[in-house]
Protein backbone atom coordinates (compact mmCIF):
# COMPACT_ATOMS: atom_id res chain seq x y z
CA UNK A 1 0.00 0.00 0.00
CA UNK A 2 0.99 3.36 -0.82
CA UNK A 3 -0.61 6.62 0.62
CA UNK A 4 1.11 9.94 -0.73
CA UNK A 5 -0.62 13.33 -0.90
CA UNK A 6 -1.50 14.56 -4.63
CA UNK A 7 -0.98 18.11 -4.98
CA UNK A 8 -1.37 19.21 -8.92
CA UNK A 9 -2.31 22.03 -11.01
CA UNK A 10 -4.03 21.08 -14.32
CA UNK A 11 -5.08 22.88 -17.55
CA UNK A 12 -7.18 21.43 -20.93
CA UNK A 13 -5.12 21.54 -23.94
CA UNK A 14 -6.08 22.22 -27.73
CA UNK A 15 -4.58 19.55 -30.20
CA UNK A 16 -2.44 21.82 -31.43
CA UNK A 17 -0.87 22.82 -28.13
CA UNK A 18 -0.59 19.24 -26.96
CA UNK A 19 1.21 18.72 -30.38
CA UNK A 20 3.51 21.78 -29.36
CA UNK A 21 4.20 20.14 -26.07
CA UNK A 22 5.30 16.92 -28.02
CA UNK A 23 7.67 18.65 -30.21
CA UNK A 24 8.97 20.79 -27.23
CA UNK A 25 10.20 18.12 -24.87
CA UNK A 26 11.23 16.56 -27.99
CA UNK A 27 8.56 13.32 -27.32
CA UNK A 28 8.23 9.85 -29.39
CA UNK A 29 5.63 7.09 -29.23
CA UNK A 30 8.52 5.21 -26.87
CA UNK A 31 7.89 7.89 -24.38
CA UNK A 32 3.86 7.35 -24.35
CA UNK A 33 2.31 4.78 -22.33
CA UNK A 34 -1.43 4.05 -22.47
CA UNK A 35 -3.53 3.05 -18.98
CA UNK A 36 -7.26 2.38 -19.10
CA UNK A 37 -8.93 3.81 -15.63
CA UNK A 38 -12.27 1.77 -14.42
CA UNK A 39 -14.22 4.49 -12.50
CA UNK A 40 -16.26 3.61 -9.22
CA UNK A 41 -18.81 5.32 -7.18
CA UNK A 42 -22.39 4.48 -5.51
CA UNK A 43 -25.09 4.81 -7.60
CA UNK A 44 -26.25 7.97 -5.96
CA UNK A 45 -22.98 9.37 -6.04
CA UNK A 46 -21.70 9.47 -2.30
CA UNK A 47 -18.01 9.51 -3.38
CA UNK A 48 -18.36 12.62 -5.52
CA UNK A 49 -20.61 14.11 -2.79
CA UNK A 50 -17.16 13.91 -0.67
CA UNK A 51 -15.25 14.85 -3.03
CA UNK A 52 -13.74 10.99 -4.10
CA UNK A 53 -12.57 9.39 -6.50
CA UNK A 54 -12.20 5.41 -6.92
CA UNK A 55 -10.74 3.73 -9.99
CA UNK A 56 -8.69 0.65 -11.16
CA UNK A 57 -5.99 1.76 -13.23
CA UNK A 58 -4.82 -1.10 -15.88
CA UNK A 59 -1.35 -0.63 -17.44
CA UNK A 60 0.14 -3.33 -19.88
CA UNK A 61 1.44 -5.64 -17.16
CA UNK A 62 0.14 -4.21 -14.10
CA UNK A 63 -2.57 -2.29 -11.85
CA UNK A 64 -3.40 -0.12 -8.86
CA UNK A 65 -6.63 0.55 -6.78
CA UNK A 66 -6.52 3.95 -5.56
CA UNK A 67 -8.78 6.09 -3.32
CA UNK A 68 -8.29 9.79 -3.83
CA UNK A 69 -9.57 11.68 -0.81
CA UNK A 70 -9.37 15.40 0.31
CA UNK A 71 -6.15 16.88 2.36
CA UNK A 72 -5.74 20.08 3.35
CA UNK A 73 -3.27 20.95 0.71
CA UNK A 74 -4.22 18.27 -2.55
CA UNK A 75 -5.51 14.95 -2.18
CA UNK A 76 -4.31 11.62 -0.23
CA UNK A 77 -4.16 8.78 -1.97
CA UNK A 78 -4.67 5.48 -1.21
CA UNK A 79 -2.96 2.69 -3.35
CA UNK A 80 -3.44 -1.18 -3.12
CA UNK A 81 -0.83 -2.88 -6.10
CA UNK A 82 -2.98 -5.23 -8.43
CA UNK A 83 -1.38 -7.43 -10.56
CA UNK A 84 -3.13 -7.07 -14.14
CA UNK A 85 -4.99 -10.47 -14.13
CA UNK A 86 -6.56 -9.62 -10.81
CA UNK A 87 -7.62 -6.27 -11.99
CA UNK A 88 -9.06 -8.16 -14.94
CA UNK A 89 -11.18 -10.65 -12.80
CA UNK A 90 -12.05 -8.04 -10.90
CA UNK A 91 -13.36 -6.03 -13.22
CA UNK A 92 -15.13 -8.98 -14.91
CA UNK A 93 -16.81 -10.42 -12.15
CA UNK A 94 -18.04 -6.58 -11.13
CA UNK A 95 -16.86 -7.35 -7.35
CA UNK A 96 -14.15 -5.04 -5.82
CA UNK A 97 -11.99 -6.29 -3.15
CA UNK A 98 -12.97 -6.30 0.25
CA UNK A 99 -9.88 -6.28 2.28
CA UNK A 100 -6.55 -3.72 1.55
CA UNK A 101 -6.17 -0.20 2.58
CA UNK A 102 -8.63 1.11 -0.15
CA UNK A 103 -11.17 -1.20 1.02
CA UNK A 104 -10.58 0.13 4.92
CA UNK A 105 -10.53 3.80 3.84
CA UNK A 106 -14.19 3.57 2.06
CA UNK A 107 -15.48 2.08 5.28
CA UNK A 108 -14.11 5.09 7.29
CA UNK A 109 -16.12 6.76 4.53
CA UNK A 110 -19.07 5.01 5.36
CA UNK A 111 -18.98 3.40 1.94
CA UNK A 112 -18.59 -0.72 1.82
CA UNK A 113 -17.54 -2.06 -1.55
CA UNK A 114 -20.50 -4.01 -2.25
CA UNK A 115 -22.34 -0.40 -2.91
CA UNK A 116 -20.00 0.32 -5.38
CA UNK A 117 -21.07 0.26 -9.11
CA UNK A 118 -18.30 1.00 -12.11
CA UNK A 119 -19.49 4.65 -13.46
CA UNK A 120 -17.00 4.18 -16.68
CA UNK A 121 -14.13 3.88 -17.95
CA UNK A 122 -11.59 6.35 -19.64
CA UNK A 123 -8.32 5.23 -21.75
CA UNK A 124 -5.12 7.69 -21.71
CA UNK A 125 -2.08 7.84 -23.56
CA UNK A 126 0.26 9.99 -21.58
CA UNK A 127 3.59 11.05 -21.81
CA UNK A 128 5.48 11.51 -18.14
CA UNK A 129 8.81 13.36 -16.85
CA UNK A 130 10.31 15.64 -14.29
CA UNK A 131 11.24 18.77 -15.29
CA UNK A 132 12.54 21.58 -13.00
CA UNK A 133 8.82 22.99 -11.78
CA UNK A 134 7.60 19.09 -10.65
CA UNK A 135 6.41 15.78 -12.58
CA UNK A 136 5.12 16.35 -15.54
CA UNK A 137 1.79 14.20 -17.39
CA UNK A 138 0.88 15.31 -21.17
CA UNK A 139 -2.76 13.15 -21.79
CA UNK A 140 -4.84 12.52 -24.41
CA UNK A 141 -7.78 10.75 -23.21
CA UNK A 142 -10.75 8.61 -24.68
CA UNK A 143 -14.28 8.26 -23.43
CA UNK A 144 -17.58 7.56 -24.39
CA UNK A 145 -18.51 10.91 -26.31
CA UNK A 146 -15.33 12.30 -24.85
CA UNK A 147 -11.39 13.02 -26.52
CA UNK A 148 -9.14 15.92 -24.82
CA UNK A 149 -6.04 17.35 -24.02
CA UNK A 150 -4.76 17.97 -20.61
CA UNK A 151 -1.38 18.62 -19.03
CA UNK A 152 -0.89 18.28 -15.13
CA UNK A 153 2.16 19.08 -13.32
CA UNK A 154 2.17 17.72 -9.53
CA UNK A 155 4.51 19.36 -7.31
CA UNK A 156 6.02 18.00 -3.83
CA UNK A 157 6.34 21.50 -2.16
CA UNK A 158 3.16 22.68 -0.90
CA UNK A 159 4.14 26.34 -1.26
CA UNK A 160 3.56 25.55 -4.91
CA UNK A 161 0.83 28.29 -6.01
CA UNK A 162 -1.52 28.56 -8.73
CA UNK A 163 0.75 31.64 -9.87
CA UNK A 164 3.48 29.63 -10.06
CA UNK A 165 1.42 27.08 -12.51
CA UNK A 166 0.06 30.30 -14.57
CA UNK A 167 3.93 31.35 -14.68
CA UNK A 168 5.10 27.96 -16.40
CA UNK A 169 2.01 28.16 -18.76
CA UNK A 170 3.01 31.81 -19.42
CA UNK A 171 6.37 30.71 -20.43
CA UNK A 172 4.31 28.42 -23.76
CA UNK A 173 2.01 31.10 -23.78
CA UNK A 174 -0.38 28.14 -23.22
CA UNK A 175 -3.71 29.59 -21.73
CA UNK A 176 -5.03 28.57 -18.39
CA UNK A 177 -8.36 26.08 -19.01
CA UNK A 178 -9.61 25.45 -15.95
CA UNK A 179 -9.47 21.01 -15.73
CA UNK A 180 -12.06 18.86 -14.30
CA UNK A 181 -10.86 15.62 -12.76
CA UNK A 182 -11.01 12.75 -15.37
CA UNK A 183 -13.65 11.25 -13.55
CA UNK A 184 -16.17 14.26 -13.98
CA UNK A 185 -15.36 14.76 -17.23
CA UNK A 186 -16.29 11.28 -18.22
CA UNK A 187 -19.25 11.30 -16.67
CA UNK A 188 -20.46 14.66 -18.03
CA UNK A 189 -19.36 13.14 -21.53
CA UNK A 190 -22.17 10.91 -21.09
CA UNK A 191 -24.86 12.43 -20.11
Amino acid sequence: MAENLEIEFKTMLSQTEYQQLIAHYQLTANDFKTQTNSYFDTPDFQLKAKNCGLRIRRYEASAEYTLKTPAVSGLLETTDTLTRACADAILQSNVLPITGHVFEKLIELGIHSSQLIKTGELTTKRAEFHIKEGFLAIDQSWAENLHDYELELEVQDTTTTSADFLQFLDSFNLPYRPAKNKISRMIEAKN
